[in-house]
């Protein structure tokens, strides 16, 4: 990617002073602004948690949708998936692979390719945990569908919860962390929700993406991400029943999305479970970990 296509995008995906991106409240300073315009966000922060969205297909096969998200992918880099493609060689000729993406998508015949899978070591322990790695074509249109549709859902999500997401991360939940403490809540309960990608089940997962889209084109294009299987060296194709690959680009909104419920069950509650605590009961939640604060009760 020459200098001036680095700055292109730039242009295209920073906070640009295009009319698209005028106004745009601050909270919104990730989104992807030829996708959402001040209208849209209008729209958006004018919405109800059960307002459903329609007619995103033309904005998830936009031009300056596929290019920008297509830089996303390129700055993230990463390996090549089962084709063997790399960032390297689809950027040497990206004009005419996102033209040809572009169509398939258009008349419906993109078909998604499955993931390869490989191992790699989880920290802290001996175990290795499964890594799904898509074709750098199948992560530009995942990256395109999460621009149109992480904002819809981010709007949704509950307040402490702080992985995978716009401006949030480790400091902010360990910040958050602290100020609970100073406060007094010093009991502590860490669970970690194991093997969380690898099981998440497809039906209750869409039925959840289905309270906000119902882009027929849109959905189905989800269905493909999830059922696309995984292909491994030495044991070939292997179908995905449920769960949704750690690697795809997609795959933390999706994630965040399913326990979304979760957070705000647990943010709602008023009391400890535990008779060691007494409420009122603080919890944050980083990737699949999540925290509840308390404190000590008295007398």
């Amino acid at each position: 990617m020459t200098n001036e296509e680095i700055n292109r995008a730039a242009a295209v995906t920073g906070n640009s002073s295009s009319p698209q991106a005028a106004d745009t409240p601050d909270c919104w300073w990730w989104v992807e602004h030829s996708v959402w315009t001040e209208r849209m966000l209008t729209r958006l922060e004018q919405s109800e948690p059960s307002t459903k969205w329609f007619r995103l297909w033309d904005k998830v096969l936009s031009e300056r949708n596929l290019q920008a998200a297509f830089w996303a992918v390129w700055r993230n880099e990463g390996a090549p998936g089962v084709d063997g493609q790399t960032v390297k060689q689809f950027d040497e000729q990206s004009e005419r692979e996102l033209a040809r993406l572009r169509e398939e998508l258009w008349t419906k015949r993109y078909r998604r390719q499955p993931a390869r899978r490989v191992w790699i070591p989880k920290p802290g322990t001996t175990e290795k945990r499964p890594l799904g790695i898509p074709a750098v074509r199948d992560r530009t249109v995942e990256a395109a569908t999460r621009n149109v549709l992480e904002p819809i859902f981010e709007r949704d999500f509950a307040e402490y919860s702080y992985g995978f997401r716009p401006g949030r991360g480790c400091r902010e939940a360990v910040g958050r962390v602290e100020e609970l403490l100073s406060q007094g809540h010093v009991w502590c309960v860490d669970a970690d929700l194991k093997s969380y990608f690898d099981t998440i089940p497809h039906e209750r997962l869409m039925a959840l993406v289905q309270q906000r889209i119902v882009d027929g084109s849109v959905l189905a294009l989800l269905e493909q991400c999830l059922k696309a299987g995984v292909l491994e060296e030495l044991k070939g194709w292997q179908p995905t029943e449920r769960g949704t690959p750690q690697g795809a680009v997609i795959s933390p909104l999706l994630a965040n999305l399913y326990l979304n419920p979760l957070d705000h069950e647990v943010a709602g509650a008023t009391r400890m479970t535990s008779s060691c605590c007494a409420a009122p009961k603080k919890k944050l939640r980083l990737c699949w970990h999540f925290c509840a604060n308390g404190r000590r009760r008295q007398g």
